[in-house]
């Protein structure tokens, strides 16, 4: 089965993505939905108002869009018509999006898989996995050192932010903490720093930081910091995108203690994230073709639908 793709939104995300989709063995890449005109690609480029006009042509939609009020107000028009995938990443309110999108895709008959980038997505699977094996779990998730695509778009919509990134950084002694055991006290909030360095004129900096540091969810009640600088240090030292984490689960098994750990190092944090949504994406398309309909999150969805190599050569190879 040939997945017919298509792209809504073209930022950092939906570059990635049509790279990746090109990659994929099973996969062709049929057209990039956007609300500007002039992109640089060789994709075709079709008017976001029209994309219902297209459903028949197209078996996965990627919703390359920010999670801070993109996909709050979009994804379930798209859902009503097409399979989707996205990265929602706004941690407690996946629970709402979830029930809305799951309504969505249910009233058009197709599929929603939602949040399926590395957290939420890989990293909530692993949580899940590693938590099984342990009959009292120590579990702590650290994030960082790197940019957050979510979290820095959040940043770039406050009123006066004209450019703006957002790093988070874990503390190395909380990871030692939880790697010993010792992570029962530990708290996202206090186990990393939020670092926003931003562009903006003078005259807002007292209300961009006051914007920033108490927006609910995203940087509320974390400790943020809000660096100003000039858009000739924002060229030279921000423009990389790598970030990276860890899932550390630890207990005790009937005597004997062990930890699991996950790690990833990610050179560009859309990259990967994009590598994700893609897999899910052909895991969606699965689920369709099968009759399924309504929203999945990523633990819902057995590993094998996200490879291009049919299951008995999976099972051949590792089981």
């Amino acid at each position: 089965m040939t997945i017919r793709a298509a792209i809504v939104g073209y930022g950092n995300l939906g570059r990635s993505v049509e790279k990746l989709v090109r990659l994929q063995p099973d996969m062709d890449l049929v057209g990039i939905f956007s609300r500007r005109s002039g992109l640089d690609t060789d994709t075709p480029v079709l008017p976001a108002g029209s994309a219902a006009e297209h459903a028949d042509a197209i078996d996965v939609l990627f919703l390359c869009l920010g999670s801070a009020t993109d996909i709050p107000e979009q994804a379930t028009g798209y859902a009503r018509h097409f399979t989707t995938v996205d990265t929602y990443d706004n941690h407690k309110l996946i629970p709402e999006h979830y029930a809305t999108m799951d309504a969505a895709a249910r009233e058009g008959g197709n599929v929603a898989m939602v949040s399926t980038g590395w957290d939420p997505g890989l990293f909530s699977l692993n949580r899940t996995l590693a938590a099984a094996l342990f009959p009292d779990a120590q579990q702590n998730t650290f994030w960082g050192k790197g940019l957050s695509q979510g979290h820095s778009d959040a940043v770039r919509r406050v009123p006066g932010v004209r450019r703006g990134v957002q790093y988070t950084i874990p503390s190395q002694e909380a990871i030692a903490e939880a790697k010993a055991g010792r992570g029962a006290e530990i708290t996202g909030a206090s186990a990393h720093v939020r670092e926003c360095y931003v562009v903006a004129d003078e005259a807002d900096h007292a209300a961009v930081t006051e914007a920033i540091t108490t927006m609910p969810d995203y940087f509320a009640p974390y400790r943020t910091t809000v660096n100003f600088i000039t858009e000739e240090e924002f060229e030279r030292d921000h423009q990389g995108m790598p970030h990276g984490g860890h899932v550390i689960t630890s207990g005790d098994l009937g005597g004997s203690r062990s930890s699991v750990e996950f790690a990833l190092e990610l050179g560009s944090n859309p990259d990967f994230t994009a590598a994700s949504q893609v897999a899910y994406g052909r895991a969606a398309a699965r689920l369709r073709a099968e009759g399924r309909t309504g929203a999945f999150t990523v633990l819902e969805v057995a590993p094998y639908l996200l490879s291009p190599t049919p299951l008995d050569e999976l099972i051949r190879r590792d089981v």
